[in-house]
């Protein structure tokens, strides 16, 4: 059985952090290790996590020496990592009991080192575990392969439904980026040579917050994707251009569903 690394950024969770834990610690996959980053919380989050450590030795958080954000948090649990595979998942998320068990198997089926599931999207107010939620449609789907040129449209990876296989691409940390560093993350994989295989199953819940009008969002879709392309792709202003505005377009269709 292959050990599984599952990385996990903390900041003022105490809210939902108790179910997202509980659902990795009843993976069907039992060989797991829980990296925790504490990224300097202000509420009873770090109580928690001790409380979680005391009851299952594979729960193992830690500090962060200084708030440095959700990318910093997770490379520094990324580092702790002994795992075959690398898998994320945020502190208000959660897997489905199989998410692990069926997504290595899926791994090792094919030859893609990045893999990632279909997830369930529900309201932030959702009360409950991963067990206790019943699907109600609103599936987000993994298409079934992805290669470089169609990420550089939209990040067709959920970061909760994501794994890479560190023994072919190694330890990989995110960029050290402000937002979007999960998403330069397999943008650096793929430009790498690798592509990505989905499977269809939803396998994780992602809760989705507010987060600002329609307006607002499609403006920071335009700057940090702008950055994302010329700072850390190195694209020219021209391939920039063509892919923002592949970006752009795609969200706003998105938006219309």
């Amino acid at each position: 059985m292959p050990l599984v690394s599952v990385v996990m950024p903390v900041h003022n969770s105490a809210a939902t952090l108790g179910p997202a834990i509980r659902s990795v610690l009843t993976q069907t996959h039992t060989d797991l290790e829980l990296l925790i980053t504490d990224d300097r919380s202000t509420d009873d989050s770090m109580d928690l996590l001790k409380d979680f450590a005391r009851q299952d030795e594979r729960v193992l958080p830690e500090s962060s020496p200084e708030q440095g954000g959700a990318g910093r948090a997770r490379n520094l649990a990324i580092q702790r990592a002994r795992g075959d595979y690398i898998a994320f998942l945020d502190s208000d998320d959660m897997w489905l009991p199989e998410k692990t068990e069926r997504q290595i198997a899926f791994a090792q089926e094919g030859t893609a080192p990045l893999t990632f599931t279909s997830y369930f999207k529900m309201d932030a107010d959702h009360e409950g575990e991963s067990t206790d939620f019943v699907p109600n449609g609103r599936v987000i789907r993994a298409r079934e392969h992805v290669d470089y040129r169609a990420m550089l449209v939209r990040d067709h990876i959920g970061a909760l439904t994501a794994m890479y296989d560190r023994t072919v691409l190694g330890t990989r940390l995110m960029p050290d980026m402000r937002k979007r560093q999960d998403y330069a993350l397999w943008l650096s994989i793929m430009r790498d040579g690798a592509d990505a295989r989905g499977l269809t199953e939803p396998l994780a819940v992602y809760r989705a917050h507010q987060a600002g009008s329609l307006s607002s969002n499609k403006m920071s879709l335009v700057r940090y994707n702008w950055d994302l392309y010329r700072e850390h792709e190195g694209l020219s202003i021209p391939r920039s251009t063509r892919a923002l505005a592949g970006a752009v377009w795609q969200s706003l269709r998105n938006s219309r569903i």
